[in-house]
């Protein structure tokens, strides 16, 4: 079953390959208003799903994640719009030169072919990396968690009546529907069929799919994120960010999980942060010094400040300078996002060339990691790791550069 879910797959991409842009932007266009005209049957198929999640007992955060409704449906729908504009990489000549022998050398973005995405929870990646996988000339296979089967299903029934409508084959977006883990592994393995894994998803599916990948795959990992008020931050704007950071949606992977402040900040409006964050119905595990006027408050702990929370939940280290603050990050940093508020550009400049992380925010929220945000009109991931893409992945990630030489008659001498 999977390897015939390959071969069609293989098969469609090399139409998707052909097409030009403005095909590609019609398709995407067409999946967008479909989305809308499916809205009833999309979600009553996320009903079921929700139906099933009372009865696995869930996280909020997962169920959050999982939940549709018309606005993010439209949301969904307006996301794929956004993909429409962003220039087309497929063929972009990236350089160009000619050598002694007078062979005309261009470096030229290309597909990879098939790309495969596992991922957790978000029926929205459905349509967003479908887009983005067809925008950049490469066909997908998807294999998104079992407790979203239904939503997922039907997504693809309205992308694929797209693709039909516009005399594509409807192989080109295909969706894996066994609930099997044997059948996630054995996906991993499609070296003969799949150019590219990325997933997205928790600790557990990296672990499995660094365990078992054969494919080539991109690390999406954990979102440890951190962020360090310095002792210069401007006030104005700190707790603004700190609430953003972690309140706005807890449960996506650019949520801020631990808060680093200078003993100073601490000192000056520590209180007024922490209660601002109460206030906020979060959880938080603190620094022992901040226990002394909080008592009520649970002590910190390396396990909390190993932790993707997920949640309303906050780990808060103080700390008594900036050096101390990127030993912390770096102990126990996931590489995925980091920021810091400070006043001084060299203070910045030493943060974010010290801390190896993908993405490094100075005085901004931590919830700015984002393809669309970044201008990718979506995102197919965001890489933690350091080949072939970091940070969020839009486009250009999909592709890669190979050479077309020209001759004239040109032999080697």
């Amino acid at each position: 079953m999977l390897k015939e879910i390959g071969e069609k797959a293989i098969i469609a991409s090399k139409q998707i390959n052909q097409l030009d842009t403005d095909k590609k932007n019609n398709l995407i266009n067409d999946m967008s208003e479909q989305l809308i005209k499916d809205s009833d049957l999309i979600l009553k198929a996320n009903k079921k799903d929700l139906d099933n999640a009372n009865e696995l007992d869930l996280s909020s955060s997962l169920v959050d994640r999982l939940t549709l409704t018309r606005e993010r449906i439209e949301g969904m729908s307006n996301g794929l719009k956004k993909i429409i504009p962003l220039k087309d990489p497929v063929g972009e000549v990236t350089k160009s030169w000619t050598t002694d022998d007078g062979l005309n050398i261009n470096k030229v973005r290309s597909p990879f072919g098939v790309i495969g995405i596992i991922y957790e929870a978000r029926p929205n990646v459905t349509s967003d990396v479908s887009a983005l996988c067809i925008k950049s000339g490469n066909a997908v296979i998807l294999k998104g968690s079992s407790y979203c089967l239904d939503s997922n299903s039907e997504i693809l029934n309205s992308l694929q009546k797209t693709l039909e409508k516009n005399k594509i084959n409807k192989d080109a977006i295909q969706l894996i529907k066994s609930k099997e883990r044997e059948d996630t592994i054995k996906f991993m393995k499609l070296t003969e069929c799949i150019d590219l894994i990325v997933p997205r998803g928790g600790k557990g599916l990296i672990n499995t799919l660094v365990d078992n990948a054969k494919v080539p795959f991109i690390l999406d990992g954990d979102g440890n994120v951190h962020l360090y008020v310095h002792d210069d931050a401007n006030p104005k704007y700190i707790i603004d960010i700190i609430i953003n950071s972690k309140v706005q949606r807890p449960g996506v992977c650019n949520a801020l999980e631990t808060l680093i402040l200078n003993k100073s900040i601490y000192q000056n409006m520590g209180k007024e942060i922490i209660n601002e964050l109460l206030k906020n119905d979060v959880e938080l595990f603190v620094d022992e010094i901040i226990t002394t006027e909080f008592p009520d408050l649970e002590i910190a702990n390396d396990d909390h400040y190993m932790t993707e929370f997920h949640d309303l939940k906050l780990a808060i280290k103080i700390v008594d300078d900036l050096d101390e603050a990127i030993q912390h990050i770096e102990k126990y940093s996931s590489g995925h996002t980091e920021a810091i508020i400070s006043e001084s550009n060299e203070v910045a400049n030493i943060f974010s060339k010290s801390i190896d992380s993908s993405v490094i925010f100075i005085n901004a929220s931590t919830r700015f990691t984002d393809g669309e945000m970044f201008g990718f009109g979506a995102e197919v991931g965001i890489s933690t790791q350091k080949l072939h893409a970091r940070g969020p992945m839009g486009l250009e990630s999909l592709t890669n550069e190979r050479y077309v030489v020209e001759g004239s008659g040109t032999v080697r001498k």
